[in-house]
């Protein structure tokens, strides 16, 4: 299956927590990616995502907008490089997912299910969960038919563990910088401050000034 290495951008806002993908309208073209097709995302870790419609102005630009959850499954930061594929997903007959704090939801399944289908999961992933105002993330511990993905439909059944997953980097919520609304630009100026540093020390060293830590 052919592939494409794109480089990650942050996510539209409606987007977030909903496991989609924008990639390069160009990019979709040449893979014969349509909207609401499987993705795979390969960065450190691999993982899954439905394909939507790019907006026209990040054509020719190699990007793919993803959310800090799929990026924190693909174990990747913002302008780092991913492989991208279409692949064939199958549906889900069954997925159990756990919470990472203790949790009791009266007709939990039944909620995250409805916020689930749809959605393409793998095992392993991180899935964030609104309750009561909170952003609760439960983890994919299995599900049915074996595959490397799965996509959860009206007739999948959803099971929530008791058990509470073992605590991971992985599995900590995090806020991102989509979680915040508006303030494009501050927000761009913040993530320079912070991330120039961290990813580029060697400009501070030529320019003989010690990098912000």
């Amino acid at each position: 299956m052919p592939h494409a290495i794109l480089r990650v951008s942050e996510a539209i806002s409606i987007d977030v927590g909903r496991g989609i993908a924008r990639i390069d309208p160009e990019v979709a073209e040449k893979l014969k990616i349509s909207a609401g097709d499987a993705i795979e995302i390969f960065g450190k870790r691999r993982t899954f995502a439905l394909c939507w419609t790019a907006h026209p102005r990040d054509a020719g630009k190699g990007l793919i907008r993803i959310d800090g959850y799929i990026r924190e499954n693909a174990g990747v930061s913002i302008d780092d490089k991913v492989r991208v594929r279409k692949i064939s997903a199958k549906y889900a007959q069954g997925v159990t997912l756990a919470p990472t704090e203790p949790l009791r939801i009266v007709g939990g399944e039944e909620y995250v299910k409805n916020i689930l289908t749809g959605r393409i999961v793998a095992k392993g992933d991180s899935v964030p969960v609104r309750i009561m105002g909170r952003v609760i993330n439960l983890v994919v511990t299995a599900y049915q038919p074996l595959a490397d993905a799965v996509i959860v439909n009206e007739d999948t059944i959803v099971k929530i563990s008791e058990k509470v997953y073992a605590a991971t980097a992985r599995a900590v919520p995090r806020i991102t910088y989509e979680d915040i609304g508006g303030l494009r630009e501050a927000i761009q100026k913040v993530r320079e401050m912070v991330e120039l540093p961290l990813r580029h020390p060697e400009l501070f060293e030529r320019l003989g000034v010690e990098a912000p830590k």
